[in-house]
């Protein structure tokens, strides 16, 4: 309800140690955000990531995570950490007070006879993240009952086309949704191919995906869009390469061939979606 000038005044003479609180509240909020950005920020910055940083302008982790509604109390999921990119980021910024867990379908044991969970936390464990809180690692399929419905995000970074293209992505999204506590949400970014795009072109096997058909594949595996943003956008990209988008930097797939003309361009087109979980 907008109030008319004089009630606004009564209303704030009547109230005004409500709203002193209330303001106080605000700038708290506000205050508190910017203290996660520089923490977030002195991550970004920190030695280790000397090779990582360049990358940084394409995916924008500080605003993205910002976008996700992330926060360093919480317990976050990342499906499929892959190389590590962002683990190295959201290990450290979690594990003060927040802890984090390392998500992907399972795998075949080793030769060795250990799980990828022992084997990506051995991992972790020798490396530079070693010391930072107490990490998790388990599989889609072996969810442990301590875990379900306790994770407050779920990260999916660049991964939904692998899933498509291996015949997987329902079965995943369920095993997220029962990760998820009831409030629970999921971050999405996903290389963006044009709405108009043919579907043989679009549906995963050149890693790009329409994000109308994002929006629809979680629609129907229980869960609502709540925002999305075009942190991660890059114009520049047509998303119509032979190649498909490994055309692009960090791979070059291409090798030398117009190699200075696909760096001017960047990194792929993204979409980032936020969605919760559907009651």
């Amino acid at each position: 309800m907008r109030l008319t000038p004089l009630l606004a005044v009564a209303a704030l003479s009547l109230a005004s140690p409500a709203l002193a609180h209330n303001h106080g509240s605000h700038a708290a909020g506000q205050d508190g955000a910017a203290e996660r950005a520089n923490n977030l920020n002195d991550i970004l910055l920190h030695p280790r990531r000397a090779e990582e940083r360049a990358r940084d302008r394409y995916r924008n982790p500080i605003e993205t995570l910002e976008f996700f509604r992330v926060e360093p109390t919480m317990r976050v999921a990342e499906y499929s950490p892959g190389g590590g990119w962002y683990t190295r980021v959201l290990v450290p910024y979690l594990a003060p007070e927040g802890s984090y867990v390392a998500f992907q379908r399972g795998r075949l044991a080793a030769e060795d006879g250990t799980t990828w969970p022992q084997r990506w936390l051995a991992a972790l464990a020798e490396g530079d993240m070693a010391g930072y809180g107490s990490p998790l690692a388990i599989e889609s399929t072996a969810i442990p009952e301590d875990v379900a419905g306790t994770v407050d995000r779920v990260l999916v970074f660049r991964s939904l086309h692998g899933l498509l293209n291996n015949n997987v992505a329902d079965e995943e999204l369920r095993a997220i949704r029962t990760l998820l506590a009831d409030d629970g949400m999921v971050g999405v970014v996903q290389h963006r191919a044009p709405e108009d795009e043919a579907y043989a072109r679009a549906n995963g096997s050149r890693g790009y995906l329409r994000q109308s058909d994002v929006i629809r594949l979680f629609e129907l595996n229980g869960f609502e869009l709540v925002d999305s943003s075009e942190v991660n956008a890059n114009p520049a990209d047509t998303a119509d390469w032979e190649g498909g988008v490994w055309t692009l930097p960090p791979t070059l797939s291409q090798g030398e061939a117009d190699r200075d003309r696909y760096l001017a361009i960047g990194e792929s087109d993204r979409m980032t979606l936020l969605f919760r979980k559907r009651q």
